[in-house]
């Protein structure tokens, strides 16, 4: 019986151990944990070939983490060996194998060695006084682009400091670093032909500070900032020893400004331009005229040059056709290629470049704009505005990868905006990130091979120094990693939290200043019967969260949170955590009670992906919009009506009815142009009590509180209209522009 007991418990120490996660970023394919330790220390000796880049970036990065150094040690016997292999004909990426005797990566190639040296300085990393656990690991990516964009146009970069930015691209398997090198507002890069781009177009007069309603500006001079071509060539040999592929960027034909500044020729007008001191979308675009593609070809040849990548990204997006729509030039050249519209003329524009650069024996790949008018025959799409587009080009046989701004733009907010650096707008916490699937459910298995990978963009409008970028893309890079990596499990979130809380002492070791927003109070508004209620949740244990409702700041001593807080009345909820003595950023949510809190609401039409955070229920949550942050507090909708029906439950009697609309026309945001509040008592035949039109709108700013007489009725429906497509002289012209509407409240 002792025996039998001995065993069971024997048994059941194994599936524990076996059952332990360990601290890997992205999560390997298959781990397989079994009995023993591998001591690391002074005299472990690393084997294989001393002269590839692989062996020497282990020991150099071994001695950075523990200070060993192995380089000089042999082999007196079998023990205590660490053998760094590469086999040809394994089916794995890398695999590890780790016994109390040994350690062996075998990687099917250098990149494949690599990523098992990263995963195993992890291991070395995130285990106790060196010893690690033995076990074996087979590991391999699901997609081939891992990708991180960096925007340097808006604000610029050191060699350095791109070169620190790729090593967190290595240290968590990414291998396609996306270089934005030009836009309105800066060209970074030298073209020996065009000396002009980097003597005019790499400087401007001043920038944008603060947010974009705010128009205000910081009257300093900004640049000349670029890169030289050696300087370029240094990046780009620094990441391929790295595994990394650099695709560079070169916008057209819109976001010109800068280039235009510098060769004002090449535009539809003769107007002289200088680089944008806004951020935003600007009617000056390349004109398609044969001066501006020889410029355009002449500037590729020496990119193409610089950059080995398969890809060149010919950026493609938000182009304005004003200035098409008004020129000679342009609308002869749609007559004579009998052309639709301007559109088509888009089309025309990027199908010419991609003749040019198949010629020099490469693809193009451009935003998802690039669809307009027809899809150039070889190009690839980044799909950006959501995943219509990557859906699209995946159907008509184009690769395509997915990028969709409501999951993958890391210049949005990732923890409450009241407690966040300023950001461009939007909300992308971790656990969004995280619950990512780049392959969209639309897709049939044969299509979805189409689906190249998963890339998350950083624009830096907002973005002054490098210790910003730092903060911005840490922990939402880790998330990343392992939606690429194909690991990634939204169903066991926690698990992966946890494993990012233990890689925060990683980051600590390297002075990386990144984001610590899982920490702090996360808010959520619930219906509950009668009305709404406020959820706290934390990374950490929740009887730690102390709250008040009187809008004073919390304390140790305030009340504990325990269950979701009633909210009966217009109120402030602040919140925060305490352990030890330290205290959270402190949260706060202002509340306005009205008869709509909490009811049921339903949209006929859906708000954009990347504006849609709560859903419908945004609008009766009780959160008035907050005009610096789009992202948590509105729901955005471009090119469509916002028509919501809201059932009170029973028939209710109220007089007023408010909401908001924003006015940002930079960002392509418009008031309404209409609205209109009907009432119902079955759902389903609504009498019109109010509208008001776009004077009306345009008078109040978008704040609308709109007086309707005594009513009592169980539905209302809430008509607001979107200003339609863009006119000319706006910013975004001929686009469909962007609605956005806060809390629907009634008294």
């Amino acid at each position: 019986m002792l025996r039998i007991l001995l065993v069971f418990s024997f048994l059941l120490s194994s599936l524990s151990y076996s059952q332990t996660k360990l601290n890997l970023i992205p999560y390997p394919q298959k781990v397989e944990l079994q009995k023993g330790e591998f001591a690391l220390n002074n005299q472990t000796v690393v084997k294989g070939d001393e002269k590839s880049f692989e062996y020497q970036f282990f020991l150099k990065s071994l001695n950075k983490i523990n200070g060993l150094d192995l380089s000089k040690n042999d082999i007196k016997s079998g023990v205590n060996v660490i053998f760094l292999n590469i086999k040809k004909d394994s089916t794995k990426d890398y695999e590890i194998q780790i016994t109390t005797d040994f350690i062996s990566i075998t990687g099917k190639d250098n990149e494949g060695l690599f990523h098992g040296v990263q995963t195993l300085l992890q291991l070395i990393q995130t285990s106790k006084a060196s010893k690690l656990p033995s076990l074996k690991i087979e590991d391999e990516a699901k997609f081939a682009w891992r990708g991180m964009h960096l925007d340097v146009s808006r604000h610029f970069f050191t060699v350095y400091e791109v070169k620190q930015y790729i090593d967190y691209l290595a240290m968590y398997k990414l291998n396609t670093f996306h270089w934005h090198l030009t836009d309105d507002q800066g060209w970074r890069i030298e073209i020996k032909k065009y000396p002009k781009l980097t003597q005019i177009g790499s400087k401007r007069k001043k920038s944008m500070i603060g947010a974009y309603v705010d128009n205000t500006f910081d009257g300093k001079p900004y640049g000349p900032y670029f890169y030289t071509q050696e300087e370029i060539k240094d990046v780009v040999k620094y990441a391929q020893e790295r595994h990394i592929t650099v695709v560079p960027e070169i916008e057209m034909p819109g976001h010109a400004l800068a280039a235009l500044s510098a060769y004002p020729e090449l535009a539809c007008t003769k107007e002289p331009f200088e680089p944008a001191t806004k951020w935003g979308v600007f009617d000056d675009v390349f004109c398609p005229k044969d001066e501006t593609f020889t410029f355009l070809e002449n500037v590729l040849d020496e990119v193409i040059q610089l950059f080995p990548s398969q890809y060149i990204h010919i950026g493609g997006d938000e182009c304005p056709k004003t200035r098409w729509k008004d020129c000679a030039h342009c609308q002869d050249l749609i007559k004579k290629n009998n052309l639709k519209d301007e559109h088509g003329l888009q089309s025309y524009f990027i199908q010419r470049i991609e003749k040019y650069v198949n010629s020099k024996g490469r693809k193009i790949i451009g935003w998802d704009e690039i669809l307009e008018g027809g899809l150039a025959p070889n190009a690839a799409v980044m799909s950006w505005t959501g995943i219509k587009g990557g859906i699209e080009a995946a159907k008509t046989n184009h690769f395509a990868v997915m990028t969709p701004g409501a999951y993958c733009y890391f210049d949005h907010y990732q923890g409450d905006p009241q407690t966040e650096p300023n950001a461009f707008g939007g909300f992308t916490p971790l656990d969004k990130v995280y619950s990512y699937n780049p392959i969209p459910s639309e897709l049939n298995e044969e299509k979805s091979k189409y689906i190249l990978g998963v890339q998350a963009n950083l624009w830096t409008e907002y973005i002054l120094d490098f210790k910003q970028v730092q903060y911005m893309i840490f922990p939402r890079l880790m998330a990343l990693s392992e939606v690429g990596w194909g690991t990634s499990d939204p169903d066991h979130y926690k698990d992966f939290e946890n494993r990012v809380v233990e890689h925060f002492k990683i980051l600590d070791q390297m002075k990386i200043n990144y984001a610590k927003s899982i920490y702090n109070i996360n808010g959520k508004v619930i219906p509950r019967v009668g009305g709404i209620s406020y959820r706290l949740s934390t990374s950490q244990k929740p009887e730690g969260i102390r709250f008040t409702t009187d809008g004073s700041v919390p304390t140790a001593n305030s009340q504990t949170y325990d269950v979701a807080i009633p909210v009966s009345n217009t109120m402030t909820i602040k919140s925060a955590y305490f352990e030890d003595g330290l205290k959270s950023a402190v949260s706060t949510q202002d509340f306005t009670i009205s008869k709509t809190s909490g009811k049921n609401v339903i949209l006929e039409h859906q708000p954009s992906e990347n504006y849609s955070f709560g859903g419908a229920f945004m609008l009766v949550d009780g959160i008035l919009g907050n005009v610096k942050q789009l992202g948590k507090t509105w729901l955005g909708f471009q090119g469509k009506d916002v028509v919501a029906t809201i059932d009170f439950g029973e028939k209710t009697n109220f007089s007023e009815v408010y909401f908001n609309t924003l006015d940002n026309k930079g960002s392509w945001i418009h008031l309404a142009k209409s609205a209109k509040v009907s009432v119902s008592d079955d759902g389903k035949i609504f009498k019109t009590i109010k509208e008001i039109g776009k004077q009306e709108i345009y008078s109040a700013k978008g704040k609308i509180h709109l007086k309707v007489g005594n009513q009592n009725s169980k539905f209302i429906k809430i008509t607001i209209e979107n200003a339609g497509v863009i006119s000319a002289g706006n910013p975004g012209a001929d686009s469909k522009a962007w609605l956005f509407v806060d809390e629907i409240g009634v008294n």
